[in-house]
């Protein structure tokens, strides 16, 4: 949905002709195309970022098991800031993460779950072992480790967004998660913080 996204707003991200040039903008495809294709595994894992749902359908979601995947605020708009350098809060996307949180809790078949990426790293192996057990799957070890590189599932931005994470064959903290966050963002973190601690919450614990 990140197509659909670039096309409707204003956004200044990398490579946003290349990734619209790249996939479809229209959501009754993307929706179809999750629906009704069929896949050659068991199970199916759509990664998406909360304000790609602004201003578009998203009925689909309610039939599914819906995780958020969540970061310390203060973290993310430093992160984000190292590419877009006046990231706003709908660049970050927390307040609508917290809008489809709790529209799920009261209406979805099954509650969201939430994983906060702090308390993951304290302990992958029993935070996805809990995490596996509440979506009644497997647990392998082979979630633990990858090989470095891309993989064929990123999409042509991933130059731009990826870089860490490309280095990356496990679970570890980023030296770069200690950047200090720039003092024109302080007002965005605190009003951050407020979607994202009640998301926390909800997360799994150790």
């Amino acid at each position: 949905m990140y197509g659909v996204y670039l096309s409707k707003h204003d956004v200044p991200h990398p490579g946003k002709e290349e990734t619209l040039a790249s996939m479809s903008q229209d959501m009754r495809t993307i929706k179809t195309d999750i629906i009704f294709t069929d896949y050659p595994t068991e199970l199916l894992f759509l990664k998406n970022m909360a304000h790609h749902f602004i201003d578009v359908p998203h009925d689909f979601i309610y039939e599914l098991d819906n995780l958020f995947l969540i970061r310390n605020p203060k973290q993310l708009i430093a992160s984000f800031a190292q590419v877009i350098s006046e990231p706003t809060m709908q660049d970050i996307g927390l307040e609508k993460e917290y809008e489809l949180f709790h529209a799920l809790q009261t209406t979805a078949n099954k509650p969201p779950l939430v994983l906060d990426t702090g308390v993951l790293l304290e302990n992958p192996e029993e935070i996805l072992r809990k995490l596996c057990d509440k979506l009644d799957i497997p647990f392998l070890d082979s979630m633990l480790h990858w090989t470095a590189g891309p993989r064929k599932e990123d999409g042509i931005w991933a130059k731009y967004w990826y870089a860490n994470v490309h280095k990356s064959t496990g679970f570890s903290k980023q030296k770069t998660s200690e950047r200090e966050l720039p003092s024109h963002l302080e007002e965005l973190y605190l009003h951050a913080k407020g979607y994202y601690d009640k998301i926390y919450e909800h997360a799994i614990q150790l």
